[in-house]
């Protein structure tokens, strides 16, 4: 039986004047959108999934990618997406499967959160003539310290807690090691030593050529426990235990057999072609007391040198859920929230399960404030921080630091066309082919990173300075500082954020 297909997404215009059949089309696209068919460059759009990278290369700009106008009636719920979704589920009777993060829905609240600047009975403070410090640190933090005086100098009596020192409030986050190419893990390991801050290893172990930046990477155990022993977890700065991801809460992960290349295979501890699953839960975890177990089993390897972190996603009691991981003697939580970026992920889950980050965090950290718990934990927000401003609202909404993943990637050249999955990445991030990874130098994507990060840094110290602020610490969580324009009284009273113009 004959059933109408869904025409291609985007259609690869080709100037045929300008075009000097050269084929480096066709030689960089990975996804097999152009060949050389009757002595000419042929597009089959079917194939495109708008990666730029001909567009990019082409040396005479004769190629342009057009998106299809839609050919399909219009209807308020039926979109084109959605029957889209329904003609490829009739055709293969599989998951839908998606890469970065939820398309859904497309409010996001940084978005309508405004800061606030000093006018005239507090001055603002300019950042090129006076000091403004980004340097934070993450870890569990004393009610109070004890000073002893030892003649003419003072000793801090009181016991501090290993933290980790970051000369920004901007971590790099975990992505695993056959998700990413190494090369894309180099760039981010080297990008993290450059600007004094952590990259993660992810959960697939940590490939020999990463350790001499170990002192700047946390290495992370996830239900699969790939990779982890105990060279390993003494190496990192810290180890973070993944207990959820924003992109699919309450779902494990899966990479395929095909992407288990001998490298990898090293790095994960697992044979050379076989699947790696990771549950959905810790199987030995069910409980805060067993999570404690874990955590303090880590310490314990780690000679009490390394701070343990807990990542979760964010859910509905995402709140309590932390009270708990603090009490359990986690030094810090990171929060995952829902538009937060994957390789692969089931579509259903993506865009249906989880909160907004903005939600989940001020929500925590209004609890552990009520409890007198806050400064026994610090607080790590990840997922949808696309620049300086997010920034900046995530710190004032409780965070101690944010963590940035798809940032990163556009960074090393990544232009977001969303089939991480097929391990066929045109820019040499998301794959493990050898042609394919010789594209990403990681020298030079370190120095974008790098470029990134301090970008994004001078903006800070501009917002900090606006707002007659001269320490990060002292923006977290100052929702004062914030105020809420377009908002619903319901999200305003959950941030504890004021409307605008109160």
């Amino acid at each position: 039986m004959e059933m109408y297909s869904s025409v291609p997404e985007f259609r690869v215009v080709i100037d045929r004047q300008a075009c000097r059949l050269c084929k480096r089309c066709i030689e960089n696209c990975s996804f097999g959108a152009l060949e050389w068919r009757d002595n000419k460059v042929k597009a089959f759009d079917d194939r495109c999934v708008a990666c730029q990278r001909c567009v990019s290369m082409c040396p005479e700009d004769a190629i342009a990618l057009r998106r299809m106008p839609s050919v399909m009636s219009a209807h308020p719920i039926w979109t084109e997406n959605a029957r889209r979704d329904v003609f490829t589920q009739s055709r293969t009777g599989a998951i839908l499967l998606a890469s970065t993060g939820n398309e859904l829905h497309e409010r996001v609240i940084f978005d309508n959160l405004l800061l606030d600047a000093c006018q005239v009975t507090n001055p603002a403070i300019d950042p090129l003539r006076e000091p403004i410090e980004l340097r934070t640190y993450i870890g569990r933090k004393p009610r109070f310290v004890e000073l002893e005086e030892l003649g003419d100098s003072v000793r801090l009596k009181t016991e501090l807690s290993p933290a980790l020192r970051l000369e920004i409030p901007i971590m790099i986050a975990q992505m695993s090691y056959g998700a990413i190419s190494l090369e894309a893990h180099e760039a981010l390991a080297r990008a993290a030593v450059m600007r004094g801050t952590t990259m993660g290893s992810g959960e697939g172990g940590l490939h020999k050529k990463l350790y001499p930046y170990a002192d700047h990477i946390i290495v992370q155990v996830a239900s699969g426990r790939f990779g982890v022993h105990p060279a390993y977890l003494k190496a990192g700065a810290a180890v973070e235990v993944k207990i959820g991801q924003g992109a699919k809460p309450g779902i494990g992960g899966h990479l395929p057999g095909t992407k288990i290349t001998e490298e990898i295979s090293e790095a994960r501890m697992i044979p050379i072609g076989a699947d790696a699953i990771s549950p959905a839960p810790h199987h030995d975890i069910y409980s805060i007391e067993d999570l404690a177990q874990l955590v303090n089993s880590l310490k314990e390897a780690t000679r009490y040198k390394k701070p343990v972190l807990v990542k979760i996603a964010a859910v509905h009691n995402v709140a309590a859920i932390s009270s708990g991981i603090c009490r359990a003697g986690a030094d810090a939580i990171v929060i995952d929230g829902f538009r937060a970026g994957t390789g692969a992920t089931p579509k259903v889950i993506r865009d249906n399960v989880g909160i907004p980050i903005e939600l989940a965090l001020a929500s925590v950290d209004q609890r552990l404030r009520e409890e007198g718990i806050r400064n026994e934990t610090s607080i790590i927000a990840s997922g949808t921080i696309r620049n300086s401003g997010d920034v900046a609202k995530a710190i004032a909404l409780g965070a101690d630091a944010v963590k940035i993943g798809t940032a990163a990637l556009i960074a090393l050249g990544c232009t977001v066309c969303k089939r991480c999955y097929t391990g066929k990445c045109a820019w040499g991030i998301a794959t493990q082919e050898p042609e394919l990874r010789s594209r990403l130098d990681p020298v030079e994507g370190a120095q974008r990173v790098s470029n990134l990060l301090l970008a994004w840094s001078i903006e800070l110290k501009e917002i900090l300075g606006a707002a007659g602020i001269n320490s990060i610490e002292s923006l977290r969580g100052n929702r004062d500082r914030l105020r809420g324009y377009g908002l619903d009284h319901t999200t305003l009273e959950i941030l504890g954020v004021q409307p605008a113009g109160s």
